[in-house]
């Protein structure tokens, strides 16, 4: 394979479940990877110090991160911290959604691959097992797609990106089931919303009963590391 003839893909990456197992997917795809993570003013930095782990884990070209501060505009209960992370939450989108992050981080994304000449890009969104999250359903990853082609030099010039979107309609213990075949160490990913320093997950929230429950329903004995 020549080095026109290469793969390239940016991947986002936040150190968590979902984001690992899409990553490798992409490197099991044949891609070059290039890994993006974001320091975007959440309440914790444990799932970026897992993010570090696992791009090198996964041998990455090249892993960035970029920080933001989305709460200057507040919104979300992961970058308020006078919100508090709803436990058992009833409303169809809760207030750890964060206001339009998915479309802020592909963005980015974007520019990165336009930059590279990488055509395609990777997120883990999921339309399952997931909280109700606008940014995370095939609608909005196809608006996006056509957006790209807009907005973008490469698109004008006939050179369409790609959102991949691989884990989309698997339940959470598929995820993980796939994961395992593809070498994945979950015991290396973060994905409570309130995880402590020490990237111990709390078990409480909404993104740790999603995870747990995915274990338990797959078979697999959970890896995660829980506060005390």
């Amino acid at each position: 394979m020549t080095a026109s003839e290469k793969k390239i893909a940016v991947v986002l990456l936040s150190g968590g479940l979902d984001s690992c197992t899409t990553l490798a997917i992409a490197k099991t795809q044949g891609f070059e990877c290039f890994a993006l993570s974001f320091d975007y003013g959440q309440r914790h930095l444990a799932e970026i110090e897992a993010a570090e782990k696992i791009a090198t884990r996964f041998g990455v070209l090249a892993h960035k991160t970029l920080k933001l501060d989305l709460g200057q505009i507040g919104g979300s209960a992961l970058t308020d911290d006078s919100i508090d992370i709803p436990i058992d939450s009833t409303e169809e989108i809760p207030i750890t959604y964060v206001p339009a992050r998915n479309t802020i981080f592909l963005s980015l994304a974007l520019g990165w691959a336009e930059v590279l000449g990488a055509d395609d890009l990777f997120i883990g969104v999921n339309a399952v097992d997931y909280s109700g999250y606008p940014d995370c359903r095939p609608e909005f990853i196809k608006a996006f797609e056509q957006v790209a082609r807009l907005a973008t030099k490469a698109g004008v010039e006939g050179h369409p990106f790609r959102i991949n979107t691989p884990l989309i309609n698997l339940t959470k213990a598929e995820i993980i089931k796939k994961g395992l075949t593809l070498g994945v160490d979950y015991s290396m990913t973060v994905s409570c919303y309130q995880a402590n320093n020490k990237g111990q997950a709390c078990g409480k929230c909404d993104s740790c009963k999603f995870r747990a429950e995915g274990f338990n329903a797959a078979g697999i004995e959970d890896p995660t590391y829980y506060q005390e």
